[in-house]
């Protein structure tokens, strides 16, 4: 799973040069997901999001022909099967010079990305990595735009559990994987989502997406 993760990054960054202003999502998704192959995997672990402007606040998007344009956000969502196991990483990008709006959210989910890592470790339930990173959100007037769960399980399915859900009272184990990866998406505007891939130690935690956190700004 390490290899997982450190083979999406590699992905992420060998396609980074191609996301500017008149490039199709779909394009970039068919790209992502040929560098996937090309560099060993046997396939994305899910379809590739790669989702523009308004688009953007939609969590679940899949790509269009929709031509990506200069003062957008860009979120790419992608993972890939290496040896059965899956990895499943999030980062947002700004075509242009981000406005003082748009930096100010994307720290506050870089923010909650955080609290929500640092909160893990055996023992804690699920609902309370939910709410550390949940929390974060809320103090910055943004909860009510965070509109899905901070994470899930993920092994050889991309999709496992545990559920890091509000009020879920499993607690997390050794040894499991789970991601981080709260979001803020706004009507009319666009999204912001941070993902990574963490396992669950006796104490602490060990980050495996190795891709940097900053802003993005083409």
């Amino acid at each position: 799973m390490r290899k997982a993760a450190a083979l999406v990054g590699e992905v992420f960054e060998s396609v980074l040069g191609l996301v500017r202003p008149g490039v199709r999502e779909s394009e970039l998704a068919a790209e992502l997901e040929y560098q996937m192959r090309k560099r060993g995997a046997s396939g994305p672990s899910f379809e590739t999001i790669v989702a523009s402007g308004k688009r953007s606040a939609l969590p679940h998007a899949r790509p269009t022909a929709k031509k990506l344009r200069k003062n957008e956000l860009v979120v790419l969502d992608l993972g890939v099967i290496l040896g059965h196991y899956c990895s499943d990483m999030t980062r947002t990008v700004y075509l242009g010079r981000a406005p003082r709006r748009i930096r100010e959210w994307y720290q506050a989910v870089r923010e909650a990305q955080a609290a929500g890592v640092a909160a893990v470790e055996a023992g804690i339930t699920c609902g309370e990595v939910d709410s550390a990173a949940r929390e974060v959100l809320k103090t910055a007037g943004l909860e009510e735009h965070f509109v899905h769960s901070t994470g899930h399980g993920l092994g050889l399915e991309v999709h496992e559990e545990p559920r890091v859900a509000r009020g879920q009272q499993v607690r997390l184990q050794a040894g499991n994987v789970i991601t981080i990866e709260p979001g803020v998406y706004v009507e009319g505007v666009g999204g912001i989502r941070i993902e990574d891939d963490v396992v669950v130690r006796a104490t602490g935690n060990e980050v495996l997406t190795r891709v940097k956190r900053d802003l993005i700004e083409i």
